[in-house]
């Protein structure tokens, strides 16, 4: 069974059942110059001759299983940054982070230039309360340099038991030497959804999109209906740093808030591959004004939430130029080898936009206030985009930006001026954004994804 996933980084790497069943066929054909894979035939050879040159004189005895496992995510790396061969052992590593629970640090994270880059910490966990930041660098996992190490096996040096320590070496924008943070495992539990009251209006934090991310948004949204009463002024739905996850449940989010119309355009190699997922009749605010906000280190998923909101007039968006991911990934188990991560199709908002190295703009660009301590280190919070990984993805349908910004989000309310500005807006204090120039292609509006 194929497995689609649109996730940006490993650490949130989980399945979905929108896939059919993929059938492997094996074809004996027949060596010859005019057979149109002869090219690749000769190749294959080639590769034959090289791995037992290697396995028979290379300086000391190889494992033969580790060659075949680099040799195959190395063909699968090299054609985009989200491909990757999962070993026996990763792909039950994603199973158990399916359930949303492992042992581990807590942060996002992505590689750049050969070192481990910090996308974001999650709330509550080892990395947020030891104060890694967005952009931070990993040189060393303790003391050992993790230059030479692909993304997957620096990720599982960094989980392991609870109550474990390990000492993290970081490299930071403005600071000028190296400095060591020693942190604890700890059982890292997914906790997609939180919501508060922030007086009369509705507050729901969306950090990921696990398999609760749609029962809990349905769940939080009720009880603060519940809470407010009649004086409810409207909903702010903060997909800030929200790295992605899983493609059904960002669908089913964004139906919560639409009545009809098209969610999202998924688009792989052949025409025949395109699917549309569709809205259902039914909003659970009961039509109430929503805001979305959104910044660089929000990918994947959470673009498709926005982008499809965006597109219907359904929300108001606000902050400032999204991550830009805008491929689907496929899990294709490979018995008991394990399995492969691919890139098979990109996804494109109702009204038919690319997300891919371009990312969602927001209706109202707000750029987050930073205290005077980090002013002079503003590069630091500035998230490098889908558009600055080596060998993305291009956009097909239009010229490039560079998509990603900054990525810092207050801890205190009153500090976040973003936060701020959405409730100005929703209490009618600033006048409503100007509606977008872009609209969704009409549809039927019972169909759903297949």
């Amino acid at each position: 069974m194929m497995r689609k996933t649109d996730f940006a980084f490993w650490t949130f790497l989980m399945m979905t059942g929108l896939a059919g069943v993929t059938t492997l066929v094996s074809v004996t054909q027949t060596h010859s110059s005019a057979s149109p894979n002869s090219d690749l035939y000769r190749q294959l050879d080639l590769f034959g001759d090289v791995l037992e040159r290697v396995r028979s004189d290379y300086v000391e005895k190889p494992d033969d299983t580790q060659l075949i496992e680099n040799a195959i995510n190395g063909m699968l790396t090299a054609l985009d940054p989200h491909s990757a061969y999962l070993s026996p052992k990763h792909f039950r590593d994603m199973q158990v982070q399916t359930r949303g629970e492992f042992g581990g640090l807590g942060i996002e994270v992505t590689m750049e230039n050969g070192v481990v880059k910090v996308v974001s910490p999650i709330d509550d966990t080892p990395a947020s309360k030891a104060g890694l930041l967005a952009n931070d660098l990993i040189t060393h996992l303790d003391n050992e340099q993790i230059v030479g190490l692909t993304l997957e096996q620096a990720v599982e040096k960094m989980r392991g038991p609870i109550n474990t320590p390990i000492i993290l070496t970081i490299v930071r924008k403005g600071v000028e030497e190296p400095f060591e943070v020693k942190l604890v495992r700890d059982n890292i539990r997914i906790n997609a959804v939180k919501a508060r009251r922030e007086g009369d209006v509705a507050y729901v934090k969306v950090s990921t999109f696990n398999e609760k991310t749609h029962e809990n948004t349905v769940k939080a949204i009720a009880s603060l209906s519940k809470e407010i009463g009649a004086d409810l002024k409207g909903y702010i739905i903060d997909l800030r740093n929200n790295p992605g996850g899983l493609l059904d449940q960002a669908i089913a989010v964004s139906d919560d808030f639409l009545e009809r119309g098209a969610i999202v355009l998924t688009k792989g190699r052949n025409n025949e591959e395109t699917q549309r997922s569709q809205a259902r009749a039914g909003d659970v605010t009961d039509g109430k004004k929503i805001v979305v906000l959104i910044n660089g280190g929000s990918a994947s998923a959470s673009e498709i939430v926005a982008g499809a909101l965006q597109d219907h007039k359904r929300a108001t968006i606000i902050g400032t130029r999204s991550f830009g991911k805008g491929s689907v990934q496929t899990i294709i188990p490979l018995n008991a080898n394990g399995a492969i991560r691919l890139t098979t199709a990109r996804y494109y908002t109702p009204s038919n936009r690319s997300i891919q190295a371009k990312g969602i703009d927001p209706d109202v660009v707000v750029e987050q206030e930073l205290p005077e301590e980090m002013k002079a280190k503003a590069a630091q919070t500035k998230v490098r985009g889908e558009s600055s990984l080596r060998g993305h993805l291009k956009n097909d349908k239009e010229q490039e930006d560079k998509s990603g910004s900054s990525a810092y989000v207050p801890k205190e309310p009153e500090k976040d001026t973003q936060l701020q500005y959405a409730l100005n807006l929703l209490r009618g204090k600033i006048a409503a954004a100007p509606a977008a120039t872009t609209a969704p292609e009409t549809s039927e509006p019972e169909k759903k994804a297949n």
